[in-house]
């Protein structure tokens, strides 16, 4: 039996309307379209107290051991005392959970912002935001603007540094993996290789046991180590901050987390309210204006 050419043509049409709806389906959609749409498949919303947390009902927060001062108190992140502790409380509460629901654990500086999936919500630890890092985790917006700080002992050589030029000679040390230690490399550009340690009091007893001339750390911490850990530690001076941007501490989550941008914006609520500057006042209120090096 023969089809009329006219039913052909009609199936012809109907064919081609099919294969072109197939087709759209599977075209690439606009990034901000595919996002919506993979957002609400995955129902990821900021509900308060009810994000997709690691342990359901629950924040889990991690951080660096020993938690050093000012940042923390008496090595306890639990206490909501000290700056980074209390900034996490906050953004807690920004996040629906109270204090009862989080939950802290340990993780070392350097493991919070390597590669590979985290066992925490968010990380807060002096991590300050860089490019290179992100190609491994999330950051939140920063929630302190910081500048890093020289220490040295009183009456030493490396105490009178008032320029980048003075620190040149010198044996410098700082914490490995941190922004001190690129700004010893990056910055002062030694002519002697930079001492590179796990932890912060290793730099320290490094530095008293005149191992290095100097060592470089953030801002408050310098004001901390020199008022009650190296009473014999003077602050040599700051450096300015390097680029446009000023260097930010941001709370590290894993890559492509559905909290990220609940967690920047609970962040962000903060600084607008003016809660992130009261912490500040309270809790680094001893980190006021150091000698700039240049």
């Amino acid at each position: 039996m023969h089809i009329a050419p006219r039913t052909l043509r009609r199936a012809a049409a109907a064919t081609s309307i099919a294969l072109l709806a197939t087709a759209v389906g599977c075209a690439p959609q606009p990034e901000d379209d595919a996002n919506a749409k993979a957002s609400a498949s995955t129902g990821t919303t900021c509900a308060k107290g009810k994000l997709a947390t690691r342990s359901s009902g629950k924040l889990t927060i991690a951080t660096d051991e020993p938690a050093y001062e000012p940042w923390f108190k008496d090595d306890k992140p639990a206490n909501g005392k000290g700056f980074e502790s209390a900034v996490a409380y906050a953004v807690a509460k920004q996040l629906g959970y109270d204090k009862s629901a989080v939950v802290w654990q340990s993780v070392p500086f350097n493991k919070a912002f390597a590669p590979g999936e985290k066992t925490f919500d968010f990380d807060i630890n002096q991590v300050s935001i860089s490019a290179e890092r992100k190609k491994a985790v999330d950051f939140s917006s920063g929630y302190y603007d910081v500048r890093q700080a020289v220490i040295a002992l009183k009456g030493s050589k490396a105490a009178k540094a008032t320029s980048i030029a003075d620190l040149k000679g010198l044996k410098l040390g700082a914490q490995v993996g941190t922004t001190s230690l690129n700004y010893i490399e990056d910055v002062v550009k030694p002519t002697r290789e930079a001492a590179a340690y796990a932890k912060n009091d290793q730099a320290k007893s490094a530095l008293e046991n005149k191992q290095v001339d100097a060592i470089v750390v953030d801002l408050p911490t310098a004001f901390y180590i020199t008022a009650a850990e190296v009473t014999d530690g003077t602050i040599v001076g700051q450096f300015e901050n390097q680029g446009g941007t000023p260097e930010q501490f941001g709370l590290v989550l894993d890559k492509g987390s559905a909290l990220t941008s609940c967690v920047t914006a609970a962040v962000d609520t903060l600084r607008k309210d003016g809660t992130l500057a009261k912490l500040e006042k309270q809790w680094l209120s001893d980190a006021v204006d150091a000698p700039v090096l240049k």
